[in-house]
């Protein structure tokens, strides 16, 4: 195999891996963050209780403030909190969350930018196909003057 079919090949696969990655993320609001994953892997005091019991939802999905950033860990993540009561053992949390709003801005930036992609492909093919029409006139006209 050439090497540049097999650098091909490559980027083919990391294309996939981050096709995957990406689409895996933004299906559901419910799949762990990198850092949720890393903070289940802590010693269980210093693990959440939203991670060992079951919790109650005290509080909706709702944007951080200013404040709030800066103090509590959960709005790090997301810039979104919500507030859970676990019943267990009688803490109140703040856990990390995903707005709807939020998933929203999203999905809309992503099919502009799909949308602006396409439009420019189809600019560049559209040119392509002028070109090669143009040649192809132009080869036809000389094989008809040479006669």
């Amino acid at each position: 195999m050439s090497p540049s079919f097999e650098a091909a090949v490559r980027g083919r696969h990391l294309l996939l891996a981050l096709l995957c990655l990406f689409t895996s993320n933004v299906g559901s609001g419910e799949l762990l963050t990198l850092s949720e994953v890393k903070d289940s892997a802590v010693s269980p005091a210093a693990t959440p209780c939203w991670q060992v019991e079951q919790f109650v939802v005290a509080g909706e999905c709702r944007k951080c403030t200013l404040f709030e950033v800066k103090t509590l860990l959960a709005c790090i993540r997301t810039a979104f909190v919500m507030k859970i009561n676990c019943p267990e053992s009688r803490r109140e949390e703040y856990k990390s969350c995903r707005s709807s709003s939020m998933e929203e801005t999203l999905f809309w930036r992503f099919e502009a930018a799909m949308i602006s992609l396409g439009l420019v492909f189809a600019a560049v093919v559209t040119l392509r196909q002028r070109a090669l029409d143009r040649l192809a006139s132009e080869k036809v006209r000389k094989q008809i003057e040479s006669i």
